[in-house]
């Protein structure tokens, strides 16, 4: 319960999602632990966390977690413009810095061709993280990556406000 409750405060991965999987609560527990953990600890930046998570339920075509805002992120300042941008054309876009564009390219070519995600690619993401915070990245994308999935098989609707 605490565990839903805190998902419920903190905005993401939110109340429904996290009474959904609490049907198998020792599941749950492992499960909203490392989701919490993932997206509000760690050395990747919140906000970009947010844009990538963001990015992830829109390729995913999943309305519920497309439609929910941390609480975090929005207090950072996390603008809609840099969420649909990261969403959209980042490569091109002033939002982004080398190093968050590197980060982006990641997540949709784990989604959309993991094949390009090779030992170049690595390089190209040593040149801005550290192995520790690729592996942070990976395994953030990997978790939300599949929530993502899992929430758009149950047809889970949009959040009604942000």
């Amino acid at each position: 319960r605490d565990l839903v409750v805190k998902s419920e405060e903190m905005g993401v991965p939110g109340g429904p999602f996290a009474r959904i999987i609490a049907r198998k609560p020792e599941q749950a527990k492992a499960t909203l632990s490392v989701m919490l953990m993932k997206f509000n600890e760690g050395n990747i930046d919140h906000q970009l966390k947010e844009i990538i998570r963001i990015q992830l339920a829109r390729f995913a075509e999943d309305s519920y977690f497309s439609g929910l805002r941390s609480v975090k992120a929005r207090e950072m300042g996390v603008t809609e413009e840099a969420i649909d941008a990261g969403s959209g054309d980042y490569e091109d876009s002033e939002l982004f810095t080398e190093a968050e564009k590197v980060a982006l390219r990641y997540a949709d070519q784990m989604f959309l061709d993991s094949t390009k995600v090779d030992a170049q690619f690595y390089a190209e993401l040593k040149k801005h993280y550290t192995e520790p915070e690729i592996m942070e990245l990976g395994a953030f994308i990997a978790l939300f990556h599949a929530a993502h999935m899992v929430m758009r098989s149950f047809g889970a609707p949009a959040p009604t406000a942000h």
